[in-house]
C-alpha cells in the first residue's frame, strides 16, 4: 500500500480517475447514439424521395454520424495577430 503525501492511498486514487474515465465515456457515447435519431429522420423523409436510395436504420445513421464527424470537422484558426 503506497499513500501519497496527503494521505491518500494511491489505489483509491487511481480508481477514483479510471472510473471517471469510464463514467465520461459512456455519457459521450450515449449522446452520439441520441444524435443519431435526428440524422436518421432527416435522411428517411429527404433522400429515398429525391435520389430514391434506401432508407437509413438506426445503426447506420450512427455510423454515417460517427463518419461525417471524422472526414468534416470543424476547425477555426486565429489568423488575428
Amino acid at each position: 500500500m503506497v499513500i501519497c503525501p496527503k494521505g491518500v492511498i494511491v489505489g483509491d486514487l487511481i480508481a477514483s480517475v479510471l472510473g471517471t474515465v469510464i463514467l465520461l465515456v459512456i455519457i459521450a457515447l450515449a449522446i452520439s447514439l441520441l444524435l443519431a435519431f435526428p440524422v436518421m429522420w432527416t435522411w428517411n423523409a429527404v433522400i429515398p424521395y429525391l435520389f430514391g436510395l434506401q432508407t437509413l436504420t438506426w445503426g447506420k445513421a450512427w455510423c454515417l454520424l460517427f463518419l461525417s464527424g471524422c472526414l468534416i470537422k470543424s476547425t477555426s484558426y486565429n489568423t488575428k495577430k
